[in-house]
């Protein structure tokens, strides 16, 4: 049974930093490119980053460029988004999602994504 579980999310003041993380079974990070989407309040679902072990490649929307860093432990199928400086616009539920390859994230609100896992509410504020 294929599963993504997003987790670490929390609240933190601007400036401040989360990990969040994405673990998943029933397939492996070669296999599938990982993605991240968020949801802020009243606003579409886009997603914002995504890593591709096979490519050995991680993109990054320019909003979040140089803040965000993704990374993957492949030995324990878990891809994770480190979020330094956060500002109060990164306030949003964050999802991982899997697919072949990124080409459908950036950008995107995540149609055509293969397996979705539940959010993880981030909160930035003072």
């Amino acid at each position: 049974e294929v599963q993504l579980q997003a987790s670490g999310g929390g609240s933190v003041q601007p400036g401040g930093s989360l990990r969040l993380s994405c673990t998943v079974s029933g397939f492996t990070l070669v296999d599938y490119a990982i993605g991240w989407f968020r949801q802020a309040p009243g606003k579409e679902r886009l997603g914002i980053s995504c890593i591709s072990t096979r490519d050995d490649n991680a993109y990054y929307l320019p909003d979040v460029q140089g803040r965000f860093t993704l990374s993957s432990d492949n030995a324990n199928n878990t891809v994770y988004l480190q979020m330094n400086n956060l500002k109060p616009d990164d306030t949003a539920v964050y999802y991982c999602a899997a697919h072949e390859g990124c080409t459908i994230v950036l950008g995107l609100r995540g149609f055509g994504m293969d397996y979705w896992g539940k959010g993880t509410l981030v909160t930035v504020s003072s």
